[in-house]
């Protein structure tokens, strides 16, 4: 039987925890939001050197385990004197900034694919049409290309969020305080691991229903937005 007063009071003990696993998935996003727009014009660019080394590291971070990144980050860099010595060290030795960059290196493997599958779904008849306006390689980016790209990668991408979102709970392997680690925590002093695992578990699922709700948002306007912009040209 489910102790509803002791999974009450697990819930708002783990709060606590909620902004670390928010900014842990927000800066790691967007960090690999950054990566992931590099990686897509490098596998675009027609330059084999470019799109080769791309391949490469999409393959390795999407074909490794997180987890393991994140170990061989953690405690790999110690390994290497010259990191040791270097001005990185001052960041790799702490849980967190080795935590967002695993993050970061493994949602922008993933979400290049989603980039670069989005930029080559726009009709080559739009780009034609603005190269026949005139318009320079950024500014046909930026007006024709990213507009229609976005509506077409943000349902993946939304995917990516929600799944980031859940991979912070890794980040308690390596002592942070998250919801994860809060909950392991709770569970070596209480030893009652389903009241506390499910009052995670309500936490990232509203996470989680947040964040799909705010990406539903984002792709009516845009493509409300869109619709407009048609309407105007016609």
């Amino acid at each position: 039987m489910i102790d509803t007063a002791f999974l009450w009071e697990t819930l708002l003990r783990l709060l606590p925890g909620l902004p670390l696993t928010l900014q842990l998935a927000a800066i790691s996003l967007l960090i690999g939001a950054l990566l992931a727009f590099a990686l897509a014009g490098m596998r675009l660019s027609g330059l084999r050197l470019l799109d080769g080394a791309a391949q490469a590291y999409i393959l390795v971070f999407r074909g490794t385990p997180l987890l393991v990144q994140i170990y061989l980050i953690y405690y790999g860099a110690a390994q290497f004197p010259a990191l040791r010595d270097s001005m990185l060290w001052p960041f790799l030795r702490e849980a967190w900034w080795c935590a967002v960059l695993a993050l970061s290196l493994n949602t922008g493997a993933y979400g290049a694919e989603i980039v670069r599958g989005g930029l080559m779904a726009v009709p080559g008849g739009q780009i034609e049409a603005a190269q026949a306006c005139g318009m320079g390689r950024w500014l046909m980016f930026r007006r024709v290309l990213l507009p229609q790209a976005l509506v077409r990668m943000l349902p993946a991408y939304g995917n990516e969020i929600v799944l980031m979102i859940k991979a912070t709970a890794l980040a308690s392997t390596i002592t942070l305080m998250e919801i994860t680690g809060l909950a392991a925590k709770a569970i070596s002093e209480s030893y009652r691991p389903v009241e506390v695992f499910l009052a995670a578990a309500a936490l990232y699922l509203c996470l989680t229903l947040g964040a799909g709700r705010l990406v539903r948002l984002a792709e009516m306007r845009l493509l409300h937005g869109q619709g407009n912009t048609g309407g105007t040209h016609s």
